[in-house]
């Protein structure tokens, strides 16, 4: 990637129970970026007070090329919450996050900058555009995939059909879009909200890029594998679009 301009990157990484993935993550992600002639990465691993030590990993993994600051989180757990401290600590010109387990990509996080570097404020790796895809295994994951079809279908219906994946969560901002829109909710959720309240503000760019999801290298996954864990999420879910609809009708 080629830019006539400087630009720094924040990359935030929320954590809970990724002691097997996050070293090696914290390298890969930083030598993607440093791909694309960034003048300054910062890495902020946001853990919410993780029983394996991720933070402790985290704090001890030294990445040349980039700081390394963690935010070991010991109280008001939470995906949203976490995502919001760092994006605060963040000091950066683009931030950017993503799951913490390899099922996002590190390689992908450039097409990403690319993007931002272009003029756009916002840039989203989606799953549901053509070239784009998700690659899952293990328990629940194909119940999983048709859940996260079946939602992400309805949602272009009921919000905004110009956008294809409303549960993405890998994702680059330019930090000025923060300054009016934060991010709200518990889980995932948050992404549905932040997404289309951007773009009904109308001030900014946006624009999505096909990826390929694939599936966790270790761990356990933090969304559920199974029909009691998604009717949980998906009554914040629920009442997320509902507000949102609720907004979009008061807009017109």
């Amino acid at each position: 990637m080629t830019t006539d301009r400087s630009f720094s990157v924040s990359l935030i990484m929320p954590t809970y129970n990724e002691a097997g993935n996050i070293a090696d993550l914290i390298m890969a992600a930083v030598a993607n970026v440093q791909k694309t002639g960034a003048s300054e990465i910062e890495v902020i691993v946001a853990d919410d007070d993780s029983l394996d030590f991720t933070w402790k990993i985290a704090a001890e993994t030294d990445c040349p090329g980039a700081t390394v600051n963690v935010l070991r989180r010991v109280e008001a757990h939470g995906l949203t919450a976490s995502l919001n401290d760092a994006i605060a600590a963040a000091k950066n010109d683009i931030i950017v996050w993503f799951d913490c387990d390899f099922s996002q990509p590190p390689e992908c996080i450039p097409q990403l900058l690319e993007k931002i570097c272009e003029g756009y404020d916002v840039a989203v790796n989606s799953r549901y555009l053509p070239g784009g895809g998700e690659n899952r295994s293990g328990d629940g994951s194909w119940f999983h995939l048709f859940l996260s079809r079946c939602l992400n279908y309805s949602l272009r219906y009921l919000l905004d059909p110009s956008f294809t994946d409303y549960t993405s969560g890998f994702i680059a901002v330019r930090r000025e879009v923060f300054r009016d829109i934060r991010l709200r909710g518990d889980y995932g959720e948050y992404f549905i909200d932040f997404i289309y309240r951007v773009l009904r503000d109308g001030r900014f760019r946006v624009c999505e890029l096909p990826y390929m999801m694939q599936p966790r290298r270790s761990g356990e996954s933090k969304t559920g594998s199974n029909l009691v864990h998604y009717i949980k999420r998906g009554r914040k879910y629920l009442a997320t679009i509902a507000g949102l609809r609720k907004l979009r009708t008061e807009r017109g």
